[in-house]
């Protein structure tokens, strides 16, 4: 129940705060990230950093370079988890939901190959909340495919 005085949030905020939510349910043991499709103002999709489906959680050994002691950032051709974009992306596709013309939310800038996914879902939009290795090549790449990047500030 809504207590008087307290805001509405606003779109941005709320499918946001709906990616923080669905983040919890990453089973990668390294990061929990999350991102959520949305067209016409409707959540299309979620997707959360974890393995393959069928596949032994990360969290619980599943993915060997997650469970090592590697540097944050080396040894990703090794990891076996799927990034949240990719996962809510594939997820749409699995259930046969286009996602042409959408708005990506995510907590993290996206990747490279992350973002060449983006493009050719063609997804129009990201709303990211911080900023994770946003690379001058990433950042260029979506623009040159037609990809508005914004971050939201709360």
């Amino acid at each position: 129940m809504k207590q008087q005085g307290q805001a509405r949030p606003d779109w941005d905020t709320y499918f946001m705060d709906i990616a923080a939510v669905v983040a919890r349910r990453g089973n990668c043991s390294r990061r929990q990230v999350a991102a959520v499709i949305v067209k016409d103002q409707r959540l299309i999709s979620t997707g959360y950093n974890g393995t393959p489906r069928g596949v032994k959680n990360c969290c619980e050994g599943g993915c060997a370079r997650c469970a090592s002691d590697a540097p944050s950032g080396s040894g990703l051709g090794e990891c076996i988890c799927c990034h949240a974009e990719e996962n809510a992306i594939t997820q749409a596709a699995y259930h046969g939901i286009a996602v042409q013309g959408a708005t990506l939310y995510c907590l993290l800038t996206p990747c490279l190959i992350c973002a060449k996914m983006i493009i050719n879902a063609g997804i129009k939009e990201v709303v990211f909340e911080n900023e994770y290795e946003f690379s001058e090549q990433t950042r260029a790449l979506l623009h040159e495919g037609g990809v508005r990047c914004r971050r939201l500030v709360r």
